[in-house]
């Protein structure tokens, strides 16, 4: 799965990163949320959606503002003690009862600079190492999700959630874990904002050769803790 993310560009350097996208006025309410070290679910983040169901030639690739974690607009009220999906597996997603609707009409780019994830070092599930994981370059990338608007009953509210696709991982990240987010090439991201209602094969591994990880300290573990030393390698033997 994934549960962490980190976004070390400010908002202005995503824009500038993701210039073929336009922002919405709430997207640019986020500037004084970044950059974020150690993002987790329930936050607001910058996703880049496209409104393919009114025109997408008019509404074409645009910055909104959306809350991590996925509540289905039918949904009536959120259950105490049931958090929404954070992730969606890619393999039966277009047929999911669950995600078909959001993934046929309503997908989004994650812009982020990288993710976490936990290796169970013995396999009890009680001594986890932490990993950041990100490009060798350097570079923002772009998670597959898919997004939602739901009604706040209690608000009349209307608030735009998102989870993120997760795949099988590659030869990197099976090192640690069985599975990583999507990960999208450049030239892949117009075709993922499209109308077109099945763009499986776009959810593969990315390249391991094109990414890099190293282990850092297990104060990840908190949101919390958000600050920049947050992604500092250490050793893990120590």
């Amino acid at each position: 799965m994934c549960g962490r993310v980190y976004i070390k560009t400010t908002l202005e350097g995503l824009f500038r990163d993701f210039s073929f996208a336009r922002r919405e006025a709430d997207a640019e309410a986020l500037a004084n949320q970044f950059p974020r070290y150690n993002g987790a679910p329930t936050q607001f983040y910058p996703i880049i959606i496209r409104d393919v169901i009114r025109d997408p030639d008019v509404f074409g690739p645009t910055f909104v503002s959306a809350r991590w974690g996925l509540i289905l607009r039918w949904i009536k009220e959120q259950r105490p003690g049931r958090p929404p999906p954070i992730n969606a597996r890619c393999e039966g997603i277009s047929t999911s009862g669950m995600f078909k609707d959001a993934y046929r009409r309503r997908r989004c780019l994650i812009p982020i600079d990288g993710f976490f994830e936990w290796k169970d070092i013995h396999g009890t599930g009680r001594n986890k190492q932490p990993y950041a994981i990100a490009m060798k370059s350097g570079e923002p990338f772009a998670l597959a999700g898919i997004w939602e608007t739901w009604r706040d009953p209690a608000t009349d509210e209307d608030i735009r959630t998102f989870c993120v696709i997760t795949c099988p991982a590659n030869d990197m990240v099976a090192a640690i874990h069985d599975r990583m987010p999507v990960v999208l090439h450049k030239e892949d991201y117009e075709r993922w904002l499209s109308v077109e209602p099945d763009p499986y094969e776009l959810m593969k591994p990315f390249p391991p050769e094109l990414m890099t990880m190293w282990p850092i300290d297990r104060k990840v573990g908190s949101p919390k803790n958000d600050t920049a030393d947050i992604l500092d390698p250490i050793d893990p033997t120590l």
